[in-house]
This record gives C-alpha cells, sequence and structure tokens, in this order.
C-alpha cells in the first residue's frame, strides 16, 4: 500500500454510507459469468454512471490566490488517497462499490471517505503526477480492473457525448437504414485504412437522417485515442463526401450506436 500525495477535491454531498450500487455488483457477476460483449457494455456503462468510495486521509487546508495585486485566503482540502500495489510494483486505485468492500481492506474502518464518480477518478488516473496504472473495483472482492488506456478511451467518449451533441436527444426524429447507393470508393478507402489500425476492432455503416440532413453514420469499435482515431477516418473519408450526404462518427461503446448497428454485420473487422 502507498498513497497518492497532494490531491485536492471537492466533497461529495452524499455519505459514503449510503453508496450501495446493486446494479454495479449485479453486472460484474453477469460479466464474470458470461464475458459475452453485450454483458461487457452492461457493466461498463453501470460502472461509468456510478458513485464509489476511495479511502483517504483528508485534511483541510488554506491557501493564498493573489489576482491584481490582492490576495484572499481560500479554504481548501488535501486529499492522500491509499494506492494498491501489484508485485510488479505498479500501482492502482482501490474503488469500492460499498463499505462492506471497502472494510474488507486493513485499516479502512476508520480512514476518511471520499465518495467519488468515474469522470473524477479518471481524470486522477490520467494525471502523469500520479503514477498510476488504472483502477481497480472491490480488489477484495469480485474484482474488476480498469487499465489506464480504456479509462482514457472511456473518458474520451463521454466528453465527446456532451461537447459534441453526438448522442441523439430524446424525442428527436431519426431515421436508419442502408445506403440507396452502397458507398463502395469510399468503403474501400475506410477498410484499406482500419487495416493498418491496430487499434480499430470493427466499423459499421448506415445512412441516418436527422432534421433533413442525410449523413453516412460510421460506428467504431476501437479502444485508444478517439480524437485521433476519428480526425484520421474523416480525412480519408473527406474526398468521398459531398454538401448532400454528410460523415457522422460514434463509438460503438455508445448505446445509440449500439442500438443502430444491431444486426447488422460490420463492413470491416479485424482479423484475429
Amino acid at each position: 500500500m502507498s498513497e497518492l500525495n497532494g490531491v485536492k477535491m471537492e466533497g461529495s454531498k452524499v455519505p459514503a454510507e449510503q453508496i450501495k450500487n446493486p446494479e454495479v455488483l449485479d453486472a460484474i457477476e453477469k460479466m464474470q459469468a458470461d464475458g459475452s460483449t453485450e454483458n461487457i457494455n452492461a457493466m461498463v456503462n453501470a460502472v461509468v454512471n456510478a458513485k464509489f468510495i476511495l479511502p483517504a486521509k483528508v485534511t483541510p487546508t488554506t491557501e493564498a490566490r493573489t489576482q491584481n495585486g490582492q490576495t484572499v485566503m481560500h479554504q481548501a482540502t488535501q486529499v492522500q488517497f491509499r494506492l494498491l500495489e501489484n508485485k510488479n510494483k505498479e500501482k492502482f486505485f482501490g474503488i469500492f462499490t460499498d463499505t462492506d468492500e471497502l472494510y474488507k481492506w486493513n485499516d479502512t474502518q476508520n480512514s476518511n471517505k471520499v465518495v467519488t464518480d468515474f469522470d473524477s477518478i479518471a481524470q486522477m488516473v490520467m494525471d502523469p503526477k500520479a503514477g498510476v496504472l488504472g483502477f481497480v473495483i472491490n480488489p477484495f472482492g469480485r474484482s474488476v480492473t480498469f487499465p489506464k488506456q480504456m479509462i482514457s478511451t472511456l473518458k474520451q467518449q463521454r466528453d465527446f457525448v456532451r461537447t459534441q451533441g453526438q448522442q441523439i436527444a430524446p424525442g428527436t426524429k431519426v431515421s436508419l437504414g442502408e445506403p440507396k447507393e452502397y458507398p463502395i470508393d469510399l468503403m474501400a478507402a475506410l477498410i484499406n485504412h482500419f487495416s493498418t489500425e491496430q487499434e480499430v476492432n470493427a466499423a459499421y455503416l448506415r445512412m441516418m437522417e436527422q432534421n433533413g440532413q442525410k449523413s453516412y453514420l460510421i460506428v467504431v469499435d476501437f479502444y485508444g485515442d478517439m480524437a485521433s482515431t476519428f480526425e484520421a477516418i474523416s480525412t480519408v473519408a473527406k474526398p468521398y463526401l459531398d454538401d448532400e450526404i454528410q460523415l457522422s462518427m460514434m463509438p460503438y461503446s455508445l448505446e445509440f450506436a449500439r442500438n443502430a448497428v444491431k444486426g447488422v454485420e460490420p463492413f470491416y473487422k479485424k482479423e484475429s
């Protein structure tokens, strides 16, 4: 066990004792019994929408902030997190679905309990100063490890939904189907591109129409950096597009995207 020092964060208003997560526990159990894609996606979806408990030492502090020649004192919180360490000296955050799971870790009964969520823990994992390689849910029970690369990909996808508005709002009329004219040249270019990208597992094509605008919807099952993955696809596709039909892209991890391609064969699938 080691500690991560110097982290400041706002406390949650939800008491740790109220954190239970039956949905997460159920999803983990089902995924471990049957590791189907459906069960894995359900487990990930439960995790990214849940709140967890982190054991920590929380110390109130005061800091001085100077702006325009004036110094103002502010209350802050200094947090020291306990870290898990494997036999290779690699460090992970241990996060817990409830206090019963937390107390399986020695000497946590009297520790401070910080309530956190996926976005907060992802931000800490990706901080280069943290030196951690991911987080482990319930490390002393039915544990699931989320490595840093996977966390980064999920965080990017969640931010993508928030900032780019790619998640279709409820009530919006959207039509999905097959293109009347299959874009052979576009598909050939994308297949050639994907064959050089180890991070892409599969890709699907749908024709989408929203508010009168048609677009080729490319749903991509991948891992790694989403911004660079989508930027590369856009560059490859650009010569084959016109003003009439645009290009939309979504990660396969989004529920809307998975529903959009349900029962559809991918036009590209990485060779195993």
